[in-house]
C-alpha cells in the first residue's frame, strides 16, 4: 500500500475542526483509497472502532436509496447513537445525491440538495463529516460558493515522483524513465507492460474525463474536445492563448472554433484538474502580464497517452513534473518575465524580454527555477543563467538538470542540481 503520508497528514491535522472536508483531485488519482483504506486505518490505529465510522459509496447500486437527499439525511441522523463520541462519517461520489423538491413546501422553487445535508450534519456536535466527489461535479469553485468557508479542501494529485519511487519494484535506475513515460495514476504503477499502461490512460480520457465533460457542460460535439486535447499536449511548456489555438484548428484542420470557445473549453479541464494554468509574471513591474498562458497536464502519463507516446521529448515533460511538483508542496507558480534595455548594432535603444521558467511563492519566501537537460556545455550554461543576471534580488536562484549530478554552486551562488535529487529531497527548498 502506498502510504501517502502528504495527504494523510493534512486529514489528521484538519480532523474533528468542525468544518467538512472535501478530498478533490482528478479521477482516479485515489480519492476513494485515501479515504476508505489509508484513513481508515489510521482512525483504527488511534483507537476508533469501525462502528464509530461510517461509510456510505453513493455510486454503488445498493446504496441507490440514499442519492435522495432526504434519505441520505436521515441514515446518517439514525446511526449517530452514541452522544458523546464521535462519528467519521465517509460518503464517496457526493455528487450522486440528487437535489430534489422540498416535499414539505408547495413551492417547486424550494428544493433539498446534498448541501443541506452536509450542512446539517456539521452542526452535530458528534459529526466529524469527509466527502469526495467526482471532479467534473464537485470542483473547488463550487464549494467554496456552496459551503460558504464551511468547507475544508483537500487537494488530490497522482502520484508524485517520491511515492513512485518508493513504491517501484523494478531497477531503480529505471525509474525516472518509468514516471516520465507512464506518470503517477495510482493504477498504472500495478500494470506491468507498455500496453496495458496505454490502453487504461487512454481509457481514461475516453470513458471518463471526456464523458464527464461533455455531460456536466452539455456539449453536443466531442471532436473540438479531443482537437483541443491534442493541440495542448503538443504545447506543454509554451506560452499559448485561446485565439492563437482558434488560428490553429483553422490552419491544420480548416475547423471554425472561436477563441470564446476555445477559452471556456480550457476551462473546463482546469476545473476538472486535467490541466493547471500558469500566469506569466514580471519579476522587475512586480505584476502579472495576462494572456498568453502556459499549461501544464495533472499527470504527464495522460499527457504522454493522449498523444500516443510519440512525443517524448524530455525537455518539455521535465519542465511539466516540475511544474506538478511545485504545486504538490503547496506553492504559488508562476511563468517569469524579466524586461531588460539593450542597444541594437546601430545604437539604437531595444527592449525585450527573458524567460524564468518558475517563479516561486510562499509567504515571504521565493525561488526562481529554471529546467533544462543539461549544463555540461559551458554556452548552454551561460544560455540558462542568463535570465538570472539581470535579476538584482537575493532570493534563491535554481537550475535542475536531467543529469544524476551532486548538488553545487556556481561564483554567482546558482545553485544546480539533478532533477531526481530534486523531487526526491524537500529539504533542497527548505520544505
Amino acid at each position: 500500500m502506498i502510504e501517502r503520508k502528504h495527504y494523510l497528514d493534512q486529514l489528521i491535522a484538519k480532523k474533528e475542526n468542525g468544518l467538512i472536508k472535501v478530498i478533490t483531485g482528478i479521477r482516479r488519482c485515489g480519492k476513494s483509497y485515501l479515504l476508505f483504506n489509508i484513513y481508515h486505518e489510521y482512525l483504527n490505529s488511534i483507537g476508533i472502532d469501525d462502528g464509530h465510522i461510517i461509510e456510505l459509496s453513493l455510486d454503488d447500486i445498493e446504496n441507490i436509496r440514499y442519492r435522495n437527499p432526504i434519505e441520505l439525511g436521515k441514515y446518517i441522523r439514525s446511526l449517530l447513537i452514541d452522544e458523546d463520541k464521535t462519528y467519521y462519517i465517509f460518503l464517496d461520489e457526493i455528487q450522486k445525491v440528487k437535489t430534489v423538491k422540498n416535499p414539505y413546501l408547495d413551492d417547486d422553487s424550494e428544493t433539498v440538495s446534498f448541501v443541506d445535508v452536509l450542512l446539517g450534519l456539521m452542526k452535530k456536535k458528534n459529526a466529524d463529516v469527509y466527502v469526495t466527489g467526482s471532479n467534473s461535479k464537485m470542483l473547488s469553485s463550487d464549494i467554496l460558493t456552496e459551503f460558504r468557508g464551511r468547507g475544508d479542501e483537500i487537494r488530490l494529485h497522482p502520484l508524485s515522483y517520491s511515492e513512485f519511487y518508493e513504491a517501484y519494484k523494478g531497477d531503480p535506475r529505471d525509474a525516472w524513465q518509468e514516471y516520465y513515460t507512464y506518470g503517477g495514476m495510482p493504477y498504472v504503477s500495478l500494470l506491468q507492460d507498455h500496453n496495458s499502461k496505454a490502453r487504461y490512460l487512454t481509457g481514461l480520457f475516453e470513458n471518463i474525463y471526456l464523458s464527464d465533460i461533455l455531460e456536466r457542460h452539455s456539449i453536443r460535439s466531442k471532436a473540438a474536445l479531443d482537437e483541443l486535447l491534442n493541440v495542448i499536449s503538443s504545447a506543454i511548456g509554451s506560452l499559448t492563448n485561446p485565439q492563437k489555438i482558434s488560428d490553429t484548428f483553422k490552419s491544420i484542420s480548416g475547423t471554425e472554433i472561436s477563441s470564446d470557445t476555445v477559452a471556456r473549453y480550457l476551462d473546463y479541464f482546469t476545473d476538472a484538474f486535467m490541466l493547471y494554468r500558469a500566469a506569466r509574471f514580471d519579476i522587475k513591474g512586480r505584476r502579472y502580464i495576462g494572456s498568453p498562458y502556459k499549461y501544464y497536464f495533472s499527470d504527464i502519463g495522460l499527457r504522454n497517452a493522449r498523444l500516443n507516446f510519440r512525443q517524448t521529448e524530455e525537455n518539455h515533460i521535465m519542465e511539466n513534473i516540475i511544474y506538478n511538483e511545485l504545486i504538490l508542496r503547496g506553492f504559488s507558480v508562476d511563468v517569469g518575465i524579466v524586461e531588460y534595455n539593450y542597444k541594437d548594432s546601430e545604437g539604437r535603444s531595444k527592449k525585450s524580454n527573458l524567460e524564468v521558467d518558475f517563479v516561486i511563492t510562499d509567504g515571504s519566501r521565493k525561488y526562481y527555477i529554471q529546467s533544462a537537460l543539461t549544463v555540461a556545455d559551458e554556452a548552454k550554461r551561460q544560455q540558462e543563467i542568463r535570465p538570472y543576471s539581470k535579476i538584482s534580488d537575493s532570493f534563491k536562484k535554481i537550475v535542475i538538470v536531467k543529469d544524476n549530478i551532486i548538488p553545487w554552486y556556481d561564483e554567482s551562488g546558482i545553485m544546480y542540481i539533478g532533477i531526481e535529487k530534486f523531487l526526491l529531497d524537500r529539504s533542497v527548498l527548505g520544505v
